[in-house]
C-alpha cells in the first residue's frame, strides 16, 4: 500500500460531496483532480476521491496569515 495516498479501505467520496465540502462546484472539484492537485480513482466514468486524500489536500492548501501584514 503506498502511504502517500491514504488507505484503499478508506471512506471514497464522490465529486459532489467533495465539492460541498470545499464549499465549490463540481467543475472546480473536476480542475483539481485534472491538474494533479486532488488524487482521484477513475471508476467507470466517475470519479471518486478518498477521504484521507481529500484531508491531505486540505492540510497542504492551509495559509496561515502574516502577522506583519495584519
Amino acid at each position: 500500500m503506498d502511504e502517500e495516498h491514504g488507505s484503499l479501505t478508506g471512506p471514497l467520496m464522490t465529486v459532489a460531496e467533495v465539492a460541498e465540502v470545499l464549499r465549490v462546484s463540481n467543475m472546480t472539484v473536476y480542475r483539481l483532480i485534472k491538474a494533479g492537485e486532488l488524487p482521484a480513482l477513475r471508476v467507470g466514468k466517475n470519479y471518486r476521491i478518498r477521504e484521507g486524500d481529500l484531508e491531505a489536500y486540505l492540510e497542504t492548501g492551509e495559509v496561515r496569515a502574516d502577522e506583519t501584514n495584519g
